[in-house]
């Protein structure tokens, strides 16, 4: 939002502000207030640490910060295990057949690695995207719930979709602003930065959202044979196999499998693979190390025609066409660099 219009908007807050004596109002005006000025201090303390596009890491290895300043199609890429507050502009995500948006103080958080598509919108060169990501393992959850002693209750014995859309408050905004803090801080960042996140994560458990990051937990725990397929797929990716030899290796029934990895991916196991084929295909040929024949025999095709055919209905055209056109959109600042379109959030 530019800042004429947050300067607008604060003081309509004011007027409003000094009109209003109920005690409830009074409280949710303070923290509407709050709140926008957290986000505006993290755009600021965000656009000092860097104004490179694409993703920039920082000295805290679960941290980095994303700046776009340009629309992007909508990419086939890949979710990983995190989750990444939007502060200005917005996106799409496209995962399965479903099209989530989220806007300023919301966030994405995926549980587990999975195909999906992102696009980035309302962004100009003087609004650019920005958004912070911090990565997190399923470990680092479960060491939470138990050391705080956290009772998280999900809300329905069905399996749901990995990946979900949140909106931040006051409190995790302002963890978010102890983080970027640390930055300045080399010696103490290591070491202080996992504190904060630790709180970051009850505070995630503790709020409305909490059964859905809970889930992952009794996910891994009481269903481990999706987690058990997930695995095996992405560490053979480049090899062929049936259902029934997947619901074997994991101790489930076909059905079963099948069901419950469409639940939680949005997609079937065999589906699952191909993307990931075809997505790594890509990276291989945008990094330059190898053209379309090679790519697709890497990844574990067999035939070229095939792979031409899979990855057209996938990324819309050709290899040769789509890797010339995804560059020439970096050339002209649409798009990551090639190390970072493999990842979405």
């Amino acid at each position: 939002m530019p800042k004429t219009c947050l300067k607008l908007q604060s003081s309509f807050i004011m007027m409003v502000f000094k009109e209003r004596h109920h005690k409830g109002r009074l409280i949710y005006m303070v923290d509407v207030l709050t709140y926008q000025k957290l986000l505006e201090e993290l755009i600021v303390m965000s656009e000092r640490i860097t104004r490179v596009e694409g993703r920039t890491p920082t000295i805290i290895p679960f941290l980095s910060i994303t700046r776009v300043s340009h629309a992007t199609p909508l990419v086939p890429s890949a979710l990983s295990p995190s989750f990444c507050l939007i502060l200005q502009g917005a996106k799409n995500l496209q995962i399965g057949q479903n099209m989530i948006h989220y806007h300023p103080g919301e966030y994405v958080a995926s549980m587990i690695d999975m195909p999906a598509s992102g696009q980035i919108v309302d962004v100009t060169l003087n609004s650019p995207y920005i958004a912070i990501r911090i990565d997190f393992t399923t470990q680092e959850i479960a060491s939470v719930v138990t050391e705080a002693e956290l009772i998280v209750k999900p809300r329905s014995s069905k399996l749901k979709e990995q990946a979900f859309i949140g909106k931040s408050d006051v409190d995790l905004l302002t963890s978010f602003v102890r983080l970027l803090q640390l930055i300045d801080k080399p010696k103490e960042a290591r070491f202080r930065s996992e504190l904060v996140k630790r709180e970051m994560i009850f505070q995630l458990l503790s709020g409305d959202y909490g059964h859905l990051f809970f889930q992952q937990v009794l996910f891994e725990q009481q269903v481990n044979g999706i987690g058990k397929a997930i695995e095996w797929i992405k560490e053979n990716y480049t090899s062929s196999f049936t259902i029934e030899e997947l619901a074997k290796t994991t101790n489930m029934s076909v059905s079963g499998l099948h069901r419950k990895f469409k639940a939680v991916t949005t997609m079937g196991p065999l589906q699952f693979q191909k993307q990931l084929r075809l997505q790594e295909a890509r990276r291989l040929m945008l990094s330059g190390t190898t053209d379309a024949t090679n790519a697709a025999l890497q990844v574990g095709y067999e035939s070229p025609s095939q792979f031409n055919r899979e990855y057209r209905r996938l990324f819309g055209l050709p290899p040769l066409k789509d890797i010339k056109t995804v560059r020439r959109n970096f050339e002209e600042g649409y798009t990551q660099n090639h190390e970072q379109v493999t990842v979405i959030n």
